[in-house]
């Protein structure tokens, strides 16, 4: 998941670079949502595995 993220970040900087300011917005917008999601997951996963016991 966090190599979506990444991946729509990069989109949106060379979207930028050059000058499509919607498909940037947009991607950066999607990165930004994705990379989001994949912290909570981490962090429940994270937790999951403490109260676990591993």
């Amino acid at each position: 998941m966090l190599k979506w993220s990444l991946i729509f970040l990069i989109v949106a900087i060379i979207a930028a670079v050059f000058g499509f300011g919607g498909i940037a917005a947009g991607a950066a917008s999607i990165a930004k949502v994705i990379f989001f999601i994949f912290l909570v997951v981490f962090v429940v996963s994270l937790l999951f595995n403490l109260v676990r016991g591993r």
